[in-house]
């Protein structure tokens, strides 16, 4: 075959060969992407194993051959891989060999359709992030004590990260400027130096004009900037320095959770989402620019909806 490594099924075993059937569509594809297309050795190479391994399980399957695959066989093999234990990331890659073959078929006239039209990419997991409850996150905003500067500090911050989901690197650069709390709202400056507007709600308003009223003008040393929030030498506030203060009054509110800057942001895209916003106001809110990545709040809400109705719903109840 080629010249390319074949794939072996395990160190020192013999090189796995694809099906007879198989063999001379394959050969010529390796032939068009490493002469038409250019492609390196070690590329072939990696396509070749790939395509192999795949036309060894739709034999096994009962395929003939390339042109009598189907995307629902090509389904089945990454399924198999998947209880395998491959990585997405090699999933991904096997699935695109797949894909480059189908195409050349296609191109040379050897089957009408592309057979790996419909078939989405592997994902990866993403983990449902940790937030506060709504009791919680109320008990925490609570823990600082506003009679006194620092406490007045640590509410303001508290308050415009969760009333506003802002992130922790936000909130440390966030110049007095940009809030405006008569009109109830922020400008700030996000991932890639990108600007959005976000509201500032009535608590958080409140808690920041206490805070420049009887907070900043105690931290304020001689060669202070324009930071709305300040450390006790005077300088902008830094993240480690909010991560501590997250961590210390969790702590201090009873909350037995791993609590984070980055939780109340979550918990603030959460808590809107199960109060009924607009996924695409939350998503400008976030600062997010794929709303895929708002939407795995709505899978938190959709968990806590299941949860529900297990607990409550009459026909959920066993019978003794």
């Amino acid at each position: 075959m080629g010249g390319a490594t074949a794939l072996k099924r395990v160190e020192g075993a013999e090189p796995l060969e694809p099906p007879p059937a198989f063999e001379p569509d394959l050969s010529a594809f390796l032939v068009s992407i490493q002469l038409e297309k250019g492609l390196a050795d070690n590329t072939v190479s990696s396509y070749e194993q790939d395509l192999v391994q795949s036309s060894c399980f739709l034999a096994d399957r009962g395929v003939e051959n390339w042109r009598k695959a189907s995307g629902e066989d090509v389904s089945a093999w990454l399924a198999d891989l998947t209880r395998g234990g491959y990585a997405v990331a090699s999933l991904a890659r096997k699935l695109s060999a797949v894909r480059m073959m189908a195409r050349f078929l296609v191109a040379e006239n050897l089957r009408e359709d592309d057979f790996t039209e419909l078939l989405s990419n592997p994902r990866k997991h993403r983990h449902l992030p940790d937030m506060l409850g709504i009791e919680e996150m109320e008990k925490f905003l609570e823990a600082p004590d506003a009679n006194v500067p620092l406490g007045k500090r640590d509410k303001a911050i508290f308050e415009l990260m969760y009333g506003s989901g802002l992130r922790v690197s936000e909130i440390c650069t966030l110049p007095m400027t940009s809030v405006d709390c008569d009109e109830g709202f922020a400008r700030v400056f996000g991932k890639g130096s990108k600007e959005r507007v976000v509201p500032v709600g009535g608590q958080a308003a409140q808690a920041i004009r206490n805070y420049l009223h009887g907070g900043r003008p105690h931290l304020v040393k001689d060669g202070t900037g324009g930071e709305l929030f300040l450390s006790m030498r005077g300088k902008g506030i830094s993240r480690k320095m909010v991560w501590v203060l997250v961590k210390d009054y969790a702590r201090k509110a009873g909350i037995e959770k791993n609590v984070t800057p980055h939780i109340l942001r979550h918990s603030f895209a959460t808590h809107l989402l199960m109060g009924g916003a607009d996924i695409r106001a939350v998503q400008e809110m976030l600062g997010h620019a794929d709303i895929g990545t708002t939407q795995i709040y709505t899978h938190i809400e959709g968990e806590r909806l299941l949860d529900d109705h297990a607990a409550y719903h009459p026909r959920n109840r066993l019978k003794g």
